[in-house]
């Protein structure tokens, strides 16, 4: 029998899947998790012209050339916008995230003012229309699409998700990856080990690799080479609702390799096998596609 190539036993296992239903999950939690459904924006960022500096929101007009004489006539910090309107060779003292106040279409930054005393000041250099300030929109408008459904979120994802004014997201349930080791042989680690026996390592290794690309695995612990012990743990794996069942060891065809019996007596299917060591692909859970 042909050895079946890499590349086709990968394609074979993918198509035998199916995405994984999805979950809303606060942000805090969505770290490295996918998304089932994209991310809309909730709302327009910025939702105002907003100064990008610490200065002074003056007309452009009046400050085109220098040097030029301003009155301030009021403050605007971020989070508490200047509720007047700005006039001819008129400032208003701004800083960075404050609305950009009525009249005004530009910031002066404070490093290019000399501070006169009695509310005046002096721009020492010209600054064009518009300048250091973000315009309303300028990253994106309610409805655009942000993310798009099976984006990895990242930490810049989901400080984006944020920023649209999502406190949750919908992402894709983390796949249950069930782990059965077989062997007479085989102990746990930290065991005293008899004359025959050795340590069964393999699964701590599968279970790594599942974690390391967000899956959830459950370690069903050693079955002896009895199709009744190996059978009692698939059961649990199918109960417990894997999606995937690692099985370790037993499946080859010697007399003591009863995982391909276990599992088709079990309602699964065998999709592939390889003669070189004989192994075997057993697909199918009950129930599952």
């Amino acid at each position: 029998m042909a050895l079946v190539p890499i590349a086709e036993a990968l394609e074979r296992l993918l198509d035998g899947a199916a995405p994984l239903a999805g979950e809303s999950v606060p942000l805090f939690e969505a770290v490295d998790r996918v998304l089932a459904e994209p991310v809309v924006a909730l709302r327009t960022q910025p939702p105002f012209n907003a100064s990008a500096m610490d200065g002074y929101a003056a007309r452009a007009a009046d400050v085109a050339s220098v040097p030029s004489r301003l009155s301030v006539i009021g403050m605007a910090p971020a989070g508490r916008g200047f509720a007047g309107r700005i006039g001819k060779a008129q400032a208003v003292r701004i800083f960075t995230g404050a609305p950009l106040p009525e009249g005004a279409d530009t910031i002066v930054i404070q490093e290019n003012v000399r501070d006169l005393g009695g509310g005046e000041i002096e721009v020492t250099e010209p600054t064009a229309q518009w300048r250091n300030i973000r315009r309303i929109g300028l990253d994106f408008s309610t409805g655009d699409m942000l993310l798009e459904r099976g984006r990895l979120l990242d930490p810049a994802a989901l400080s984006l998700a944020a920023s649209a004014n999502h406190p949750r997201v919908n992402v894709v349930k983390r796949p249950l990856v069930a782990i059965i080791a077989t062997g007479d042989e085989l102990l746990p680690p930290g065991s005293d080990l008899g004359p025959d026996q050795i340590i069964s390592s393999n699964a701590y290794g599968v279970a790594a690799a599942a974690h390391s690309v967000g899956a959830r695995a459950l370690d069903l612990g050693i079955a002896a080479d009895r199709k009744e012990a190996i059978a009692e743990l698939v059961q649990k794996a199918v109960a417990a609702g894997a999606d995937v069942i690692v099985t370790l060891g037993g499946a080859s065809v010697g007399d003591h390799d009863l995982i391909h019996d276990v599992l088709t007596g079990e309602g699964m299917t065998l999709g592939f096998r390889n003669s070189c060591e004989q192994t075997r692909l057993a697909t199918g859970l009950p129930g599952r596609p």
